[in-house]
């Protein structure tokens, strides 16, 4: 017998990788429990205003009633906290976790292209695939803001709509660490969330590793092309490194990559 040519082992590490990037097939509880679970992810990401926080009690209740899964019991311990907590008290960490750290944005191409051209571009295709979807986010955040991501993929569902939480993969790894380090329950949410998506591979590993090293790529440019803002003067973009949040979002904004993170 001849033996197996050479190229065989290259090819079967390339179906092995593909079988490890694979979903697995999902059962009908899992599936039925997908949607108000990543849809409970993108309420409690979002700025605890006075409307979520009078809300509490129905998230908990909302969490309860979810199957019973590795996800849901990460969402349980996390409104645990958030029940208990005095609202101002939240306000001032949301902020302090979301707003003034660079490495838990919750702007999640900010990790994939820094503040370069391609995360301009990278929004325009984000926001096509909405809008191809027939969903329009109106304006109120950046397309990537990852409540907007969550969302998208609970109305669409796990092939197209969950997409953009797997390509992201690694930021979210890099927001769920950074939380993790600061001892922030949000890392709750954030391990939910995970806990729906595929495992990291060791790519996956050696990239997050690489980001909390050198940071997301950055080059002297705003987010052109995605848009211009009226902060900035009449149709005027915005000067190089800034970061410009929609005129609807509360406080959220993603600090740039040349930000100390002080930490």
């Amino acid at each position: 017998m001849s033996p197996l040519p050479a190229t065989i082992p290259a090819l079967i590490r390339t179906r092995v990788r593909a079988a490890v990037r694979r979903p697995a097939r999902l059962t009908p509880e899992e599936t039925a429990g997908r949607a108000p679970t990543l849809r409970l992810v993108s309420l409690l990401l979002q700025y605890p205003d006075s409307e979520l926080t009078s809300a509490r009690s129905e998230l908990t209740t909302a969490v309860t009633a979810l199957p019973a899964t590795p996800a849901a019991q990460h969402l349980a311990r996390f409104t645990g906290w958030f029940a208990a907590q005095d609202p101002e008290a939240l306000e001032r960490h949301y902020v302090e976790m979301f707003d003034l750290r660079r490495k838990s944005s919750l702007y999640l191409t900010y990790y994939l292209h820094g503040d370069t051209r391609r995360r301009g571009m990278a929004l325009l295709t984000l926001n096509q695939r909405y809008r191809a979807a027939g969903w329009d986010t109106d304006g109120g955040e950046l397309p990537d803001h990852l409540p907007v991501v969550a969302e998208f993929a609970a109305l669409a569902g796990p092939g197209g709509g969950e997409a953009p939480l797997r390509q992201h993969r690694r930021g979210l790894e890099l927001i769920h660490r950074a939380l993790t380090d600061a001892d922030s329950p949000y890392r709750h949410v954030l391990a939910a969330l995970l806990t729906l998506l595929p495992p990291p591979t060791e790519a996956d590993r050696a990239a997050v590793a690489l980001l909390v090293a050198e940071g997301p790529p950055n080059e002297d440019v705003g987010l052109d092309p995605y848009g211009t803002h009226p902060a900035y003067g009449n149709g005027e973009f915005a000067p190089p490194d800034a970061f410009v949040p929609p005129l609807t979002a509360p406080t959220a904004t993603a600090p740039t990559p040349r930000e100390e993170d002080q930490r």
